[in-house]
């Protein structure tokens, strides 16, 4: 069965319209149609993202990845002015975007893309409300690429209903970012907020752990007698 997070289906009908509604007190009409997310309303998830997003004020750039009919990223360009690509899997969105920006009087850039596979650049900012139905496999994917394409100090901000799997979102970003934070929590939905800085905790952490290791293998070398190894484990220490 056709979703929105796939490429257009040519056979499912067209069934255009407009909706209007304001994002944090700004007011926006966007073009929908079948075959795209939320194509009747505003997102609940995308509402608490806006709501509380907070972010590094010189961040220039940002990517909206899976930006659906152009919400997100259109708000981004209106509101604090950044340079905004808008990526999607889903051509119809595409078309739907384009309008948007236009309807909006924004000023973005959107085209093609499978999660990051048409991405040639890095931004200061990456935020996506993640293709749920697309299943874990793809969401995790995203996760996982959005490290290689920030910029130093880069933010990368994810929306996810607690049913949905927003513990288990969190506790994978966490292998994959060295901070990652929960920025707000509203109606189910988790905002969480993942960076790669290099914290004194973390830094501190991995000084721990490296002298644990030495001490443990130092002890098995006295141990068992080695005394050999003993010297030569001192000497690549001290090395």
């Amino acid at each position: 069965m056709s979703h929105y997070f796939s490429e257009e289906d040519e056979n499912l009908k067209s069934n255009p319209q407009v909706i209007a509604f304001s994002v944090n007190d700004i007011p926006m009409k966007f073009n929908t149609d079948n075959g795209v997310f939320s194509k009747n309303n505003f997102d609940r998830g995308t509402n608490v993202l806006l709501k509380y997003l907070t972010f590094n004020e010189e961040h220039k750039s940002c990517l909206d990845l899976g930006c659906g009919y152009g919400v997100i990223g259109i708000y981004m360009n209106l509101v604090y002015n950044l340079e905004v690509d808008m990526v999607d899997v889903n051509k119809r969105a595409i078309e739907l975007t384009k309008s948007n920006i236009i309807l909006n009087n924004a000023n973005a850039n959107v085209f093609y893309s499978d999660g990051f596979n048409e991405i040639t650049r890095k931004y200061d900012l990456i935020i996506t409300n993640p293709p749920i139905r697309a299943g874990k496999e793809v969401i995790y994917r995203f996760f996982e690429d959005s490290n290689r394409f920030l910029n130093k100090n880069g933010e990368f901000f994810v929306v996810i209903n607690k049913k949905h799997g927003a513990v288990s979102t969190f506790n994978k970003l966490n292998t994959i970012y060295t901070v990652v934070d929960i920025v707000n929590k509203k109606n189910g939905f988790f905002v969480i907020r993942c960076r790669n800085w290099l914290t004194i905790w973390r830094i501190y952490d991995n000084i721990l752990n490296c002298q644990i290791r030495h001490f443990f293998a130092f002890l098995a070398c006295f141990y068992q007698n080695k005394w050999g190894d003993v010297c030569e484990f001192q000497f690549s220490t001290i090395r």
